[in-house]
């Protein structure tokens, strides 16, 4: 089994589910309230959280998350944003590093993404800029060190807005706690791709390893009409917190290799704690 390969696809999966969005339209967008006790979400500038990816027994390595920056300029709004994927040493056959960093605008879009991925002997990257304005997503692919561009090319953007395989976690967040569902529109692996997601608003109590108490949560589930690239066959499901911070706690998925989990191991987040059930 070529575990490197299945790997690579787990830790995306989770990037590319929970990070749900509506179906977008070309003009500003809103969150609105579906319920009145809808919790206001917030972005919060420095956050970093450590999630572990496990597959049966074993814990096959880590995902870090990060919220960068907030940058404002001529009235328009960006946050930017990174992921780590990361292997652990002592796992045999397996030796991944990847880095995947999303520019999105406070209405919930991508505007840049860039992934990069260690290689034996070079690091190969793929960077996606959207131009709305002129309906054009520029798409770049080649190895650093030494420079090499293996992809210069334009697509057409179809008159919507996209999210990457990052973008889509944030807007996710922000959108939490609603009964509801959406059809997300993503570009992903240079192909335009469609995910049905279902949000709920009921609350409901989750446990991790190292917390001695019932976390609040809420849920979403959703399919995907694709087989991509990254394993993901049909169904998944994820938790968030029940709070201004939506902090994903546990996902669950059916992938290629069988049934995958993620679970909230550390944060970063000046004095949040997570929610009491």
């Amino acid at each position: 089994m070529n575990l490197k390969k299945y790997f690579l696809y787990i830790p995306v999966i989770f990037i590319l589910f929970i990070f749900a969005a509506f179906f977008l339209q070309k003009e500003k967008l809103e969150i609105k309230n579906y319920d009145e006790k809808l919790i206001e979400k917030e972005m919060f500038t420095g956050e970093e959280i450590t999630y572990v990816v496990k597959y049966s027994f074993m814990k096959l390595g880590e995902v870090k998350l990060q919220i960068l920056n907030k940058v404002t300029n001529n009235g328009d709004t960006l946050y930017k944003t990174r992921a780590y994927i990361d292997s652990y040493e002592d796992i045999p056959f397996v030796s991944l590093h990847q880095i995947y960093e999303s520019d999105f605008h406070k209405d919930q879009y991508s505007v840049r993404f860039r992934q990069t991925e260690k290689e034996k002997d070079y690091t190969k990257f793929t960077d996606y800029n959207f131009n709305y304005d002129k309906n054009l997503i520029h798409v770049k692919k080649g190895k650093l060190n030494p420079f090499q561009m293996w992809t210069d090319s334009t697509t057409n953007t179809k008159n919507k807005f996209y999210q990457d395989g990052l973008s889509l976690f944030y807007y996710a967040r922000l959108n939490t706690g609603q009964k509801k569902t959406v059809n997300v529109p993503c570009f992903i692996t240079e192909k335009y791709e469609n995910t049905k997601i279902n949000f709920y608003d009921k609350v409901e109590p989750i446990s991790l390893e190292n917390v001695n108490y019932k976390i609040a949560a809420v849920r979403l589930d959703g399919y995907t009409d694709f087989v991509s690239i990254f394993g993901l066959t049909g169904n998944f499901e994820g938790w968030f917190t029940n709070d201004a911070h939506a902090v994903p706690v546990i996902a669950k998925m059916k992938v290629i290799i069988g049934n995958v989990t993620l679970e909230l191991k550390e944060w970063r987040k000046g004095d949040w704690k997570l929610p009491k059930y």
